[in-house]
C-alpha cells in the first residue's frame, strides 16, 4: 500500500473528477492522501475534502507564490485553522526565487516572514511542516535553523535540490518527499540523491495535478500514480517494491502524527 503525502485535490482539474480518483487510488493500493493547502481563502475547499472522505487529510497554509489578493497568514490564524482534527500540517509554505519578475532576493522579504511564520505556527501546534523551496535553498535552511523549525519538523516537498541541501534538512530532523520529477530521463542528480536519502525519512507524492511520473509524464497527475514513484525507488535501490511502500506509509504517519491510523493503514 501507497500513501500520497502531497497532492492538490480541490484543484478544478481534479475536483471534478473526484469520485473516478478515489476508485483509481483503490485500484492502486493508495489508502490515504493529504490535499495541501496553497492560499487561506481556498483552505475551506481543502478541509472540505478531508472532512467528507476519511481517507483524505488536510494542511493550512500559504504556498510562496501567491503574492497578490492573497490574505496574508498571521500565527494567530494559522493556529487557530490548525485546530480542527483534520488539519494535520502546516503548510505549504517556504521559498520560491524562480520567478523575481525583476525583483531582487532583498525584494523578497515579504516571503521570508510569511515562511518564518509558518514555522512559528507549527512549533505551537505540533503540525509538522510541509515546505518547497525553489531556487531558495540555502535561505530556506538559513531560515528552518533560525526559527528552529526542527522542534516540529516536517516535509521538504518535491525535493529537487542536491544531496548535500538534502542532508542538511535531514541533519534538522526532517523528512525528504520525491514525486513524479524522479523518474524522468535527464534527472540523473536527483536519482542519486534518492538512493542516499535514509528510506525511515523519505516519503513519495505527486503534487498532482502537476509533475505525472513516468510512463503518464505530460497527463493530470493523480494520486493513484504515487504507485509509480515507490516503484522506480525500490527498482533505483534494488529493494523489493512492498518495503519501499510500506516503509514511506510508515514515515507519512509516523510524521504526522495526528492521524489516528487504521487498521488497512
Amino acid at each position: 500500500m501507497f500513501v500520497d503525502s502531497h497532492c492538490h485535490l480541490d484543484f478544478p482539474d481534479l475536483s471534478a473528477r473526484l469520485p473516478e480518483l478515489l476508485a483509481h487510488m483503490r485500484e492502486n493500493r493508495v489508502t490515504h492522501a493529504l490535499c495541501i493547502s496553497v492560499t487561506l481563502e481556498d483552505f475551506p475547499r481543502v478541509l472540505a475534502l478531508a472532512e467528507q472522505h476519511a481517507n483524505l487529510y488536510a494542511s493550512v497554509g500559504v504556498h510562496p507564490d501567491y503574492e497578490e489578493g492573497a490574505e496574508e497568514p498571521t500565527v494567530e490564524r494559522l493556529v487557530a485553522l490548525s485546530n480542527h482534527p483534520r488539519v494535520v500540517g502546516t503548510g505549504e509554505t517556504g521559498l520560491d526565487y524562480y520567478r523575481l519578475n525583476g525583483r531582487s532576493i532583498d525584494e523578497m522579504e515579504w516571503q521570508r516572514e510569511r515562511f518564518r511564520t509558518h514555522i512559528r505556527a507549527a512549533r505551537q501546534t505540533g503540525k509538522p511542516l510541509i515546505i518547497h523551496t525553489r531556487s531558495s535553498a540555502e535561505d530556506t535552511l538559513r531560515l528552518m535553523r533560525e526559527e528552529n523549525a526542527g522542534e516540529v519538523g516536517g516535509v521538504l516537498h518535491c525535493f529537487t535540490e542536491t544531496w548535500d541541501i538534502a542532508r542538511q534538512a535531514l541533519d534538522m530532523g526532517f523528512h525528504i518527499s520525491f514525486s513524479g520529477i524522479v523518474t524522468f530521463k535527464n534527472a540523473v542528480d536527483l536519482q542519486e540523491t534518492a538512493r542516499k536519502v535514509p528510506l525511515e525519512r523519505m516519503l513519495i507524492e505527486t503534487d498532482s495535478p502537476y509533475l505525472a511520473p513516468v510512463p503518464y509524464r505530460g497527463k493530470t497527475n493523480e494520486p493513484a500514480w504515487v504507485r509509480h514513484v515507490g516503484e522506480f525507488i525500490a527498482t533505483l535501490r534494488g529493494l523489493p517494491v512492498e518495503q519501499v511502500a510500506q516503509q514511506t506509509t510508515d514515515n507519512f504517519f509516523n510524521l504526522f502524527k495526528h492521524i489516528e491510523r487504521t487498521a488497512n493503514a
